[in-house]
């Protein structure tokens, strides 16, 4: 059975992992007979945000690995101590999470932001193995961040300024509907815009179940 790295950052859009993409992601994972291994780093968020209200609670604390628990039921790893030869391909989930936990993409004002420590190992480590990546929403960012030099061909919706990043960082945006995905043509690395644009679940359900069966027909 193959082995499905899916890398979590919380739990919560805001904060966190997008709820939704993590959900539907492990359905597609297991729909498709392979098996999901949830990580996520053992490191405190950056903030907690209110999700009924959109307010940063002031002096709240929360681990990510004990919150991405709680989407995993349980079974998630700490990020750190995982290697490639732990799965047979890794995805990875959006959520603001990605950009303020697994990066500081949300809140760097210099270049070029910074990734966490395993986070970019761990990417770095998966692509150099020849294992394929999978990338939905926002967390194409961390990709770019990472493999730059590699001048990936990478989704990440429609807002100027975000795509514009990835170029600056060498990476080429590419445009798709959250129900679409790009791989690009030269590696092993998928990409969709799932709720960077994504305006159902439906829609995104459409385009997370693309990438997760492209991510597996590139497993070798």
């Amino acid at each position: 059975m193959k082995r499905i790295g899916l890398v979590l950052s919380g739990c919560g859009v805001n904060d966190g992992s997008e709820i939704h993409e993590a959900v539907l992601t492990l359905l597609a994972v297991d729909r498709a007979g392979a098996e999901a291994v949830c990580l996520a780093p053992d490191i405190e968020q950056t903030e907690v945000v209110n999700h009924l209200t959109g307010a940063v609670e002031k002096g709240a604390a929360r681990n990510v690995l004990v919150e991405s628990a709680r989407i995993a039921r349980g079974k998630v790893s700490d990020l750190a101590k995982a290697t490639p030869a732990d799965f047979d391909a890794l995805i990875f989930i959006g959520g603001y999470g990605a950009a303020k936990n697994l990066s500081d993409y949300a809140y760097a004002e210099g270049e070029p932001i910074e990734v966490e420590p395993s986070v970019a190992r761990l990417i770095s480590e998966t692509f150099r193995a020849g294992k394929p990546l999978g990338f939905l929403c926002i967390s194409p960012i961390l990709a770019a961040a990472v493999l730059g030099q590699e001048h990936l061909e990478l989704t990440i919706g429609q807002d100027p300024e975000t795509a514009a990043k990835l170029v600056q960082w060498g990476s080429h945006h590419v445009t798709r509907t959250a129900s679409e995905i790009h791989r690009d043509p030269h590696r092993l690395v998928v990409s969709s815009p799932a709720y960077m644009l994504g305006k159902s679940i439906s829609e995104v359900a459409d385009g997370i179940d693309r990438l997760v069966a492209e991510v597996l027909r590139s497993i070798s």
